[in-house]
């Protein structure tokens, strides 16, 4: 322990010195990337982290808290991305009327810089440094895009047509396929409407709660919205003629890949230091067996973009660097009392299992927890005809009013979830799953203090605590 300790102060005696070396050269940088699947909230997550930062009553859990003298906002580094809405955001979290920020649409960025003393044997020989935390906001819908690099479209169309069948609307998509000939002359009317079409689907298929709907800029177009590079769909696999719109449609898909998932990747997401992915594990629990594995097949995809070498694209992109830490976390704990927060965390971890393996190894550190970024419920434990019973309670979205809350017992073991949606059970045979939608509480804030939150100063300190 003595040992320890006094590596432990050497160490931060040395980073001491480098720093102060440096830091007229160049202030250190974290870029942290943060993103999630549709209604995770990232959006929320964001807010409440910054404003937690800059008024740090409420973050204990982050160990050298006190060594932060200050924190404020600064211009980002990169002018061409749009600023993180940060004042707008909390403005509507903390106004009379709270109500909940519009969702992650498009890439965002903020600069919150940290002034901070540093510790160590040599501390007193250098004043404070400053560290800037770039935050980057993107939709985890885009990563979902990841897999198509190494897809051809016939490979994408089976994937998609199979899926299809089992998915809100996906019938719908195949009855009006079934009067399409693909070899036909490429009519803009008729691939237009395949197209809206197929999006409709993967609207149906996210807002039902799978999570694996990609082409990701069909759910979230931005100022593509209408373009030939988002106007196709998937086909049955035939030889496609010159001029046809089987051939558009394999053209229009390679280029949706080269001008649209390569120059994220390697204009934002390769500069990635520290990453945290936001799970609705509730949300997907209570869609079903099928949602939950369609959640865990996801994640496992997604997350291989942390392991450089899987296709040749990435392994050119990154050269060596690599994301240092990955956060998985379950969002919306605040809908469950805190003793059930544990199998949430278990769930989580089982969960991701398959991603959290390819990230760890490629080297990066990992963790799972669950979290609220924004507390919305009180706890209560209510007399119920089988015994006392633990809940929240909180103001519910759709119509204002005041509601105890049991969303259902989690299972101490995960695979009691796991095994039947990999097993593709329609309906989980023994339990019954609820989810409640609740508004964000009124606050009154001290001077000191952030946003009500649970485990978002843990959920600091695994990110970013190393570098306080």
């Amino acid at each position: 322990m003595v040992l320890g300790a006094m590596a432990d102060g050497v160490m931060r005696g040395v980073e001491s010195v480098t720093d102060t070396l440096t830091a007229p050269l160049s202030d250190p940088v974290i870029r942290l990337g943060v993103t999630g699947l549709s209604r995770a909230g990232k959006t929320v997550f964001i807010t409440s982290l910054i404003a937690n930062l800059m008024n740090r009553g409420r973050m204990p859990q982050l160990r050298n808290v006190a060594n932060i003298q200050t924190a404020y906002l600064q211009p980002q580094p990169d002018d061409t991305i749009p600023r993180f809405d940060y004042e707008a955001h909390l403005s509507k979290l903390t106004s009379k009327t709270p109500s909940w920020p519009d969702g992650t649409r498009h890439i965002s960025e903020l600069r919150l810089s940290l002034k901070v003393q540093p510790t160590g044997l040599l501390s007193s020989l250098s004043g404070p440094r400053t560290i800037h935390l770039d935050i980057v906001d993107y939709p985890g819908e885009w990563l979902l895009d990841l897999g198509l690099l190494d897809q051809s479209f016939a490979e994408w169309s089976k994937t998609a047509l199979t899926r299809a069948k089992d998915r809100p609307e996906g019938e719908a998509y195949l009855t009006a396929l079934a009067d399409i000939e693909p070899n036909e002359k490429l009519d803009e009317a008729t691939a237009k409407a395949l197209s809206d079409l197929f999006a409709s689907h993967l609207h149906a298929a996210r807002a039902a709660g799978y999570s694996d709907c990609s082409p990701g800029r069909f759910l979230l177009p931005g100022d593509l919205a209408g373009s030939p590079v988002l106007t196709f769909a998937p086909l049955p696999d035939v030889k496609y003629g010159r001029g046809s719109l089987g051939r558009e449609f394999k053209r229009r898909f390679e280029s949706y890949k080269r001008n649209v998932v390569k120059p994220f990747f390697r204009d934002h997401f390769s500069k990635i230091d520290r990453q945290i992915v936001l799970v609705d594990v509730l949300g997907a629990i209570h869609a079903g067996p099928k949602a939950v594995e369609d959640l865990r097949s996801a994640m496992a995809d997604i997350l291989g973009a942390f392991r450089p070498g899987r296709n040749a694209f990435l392994t050119r992109l990154f050269q060596g660097r690599r994301v240092e830490k990955i956060l998985f976390a379950a969002t919306k704990a605040d809908h469950l009392h805190h003793v059930q927060h544990p199998q949430l965390t278990a769930i989580t971890e089982a969960l991701l299992r398959d991603a959290k393996d390819r990230a760890d190894f490629a080297g990066a550190q990992t963790a799972a927890m669950s979290i609220a970024s924004l507390r919305t419920t009180v706890e209560e434990t209510v007399d119920h005809r089988d015994g006392p019973l633990d809940v929240v309670r909180g103001q519910l979205l759709e119509n204002g009013k005041q509601a105890a809350f049991y969303p259902g017992a989690l299972p101490t073991d995960p695979q009691h979830l796991l095994g039947p949606a990999r097993e593709g059970q329609e309906a989980w045979l023994d339990a019954d799953y609820q989810v409640m939608r609740f508004a964000p509480a009124s606050l009154t804030l001290r001077p000191s203090d952030g946003p009500p939150h649970i485990r978002l100063d843990k959920a600091a300190e695994f990110l970013i605590g190393d570098r306080i």
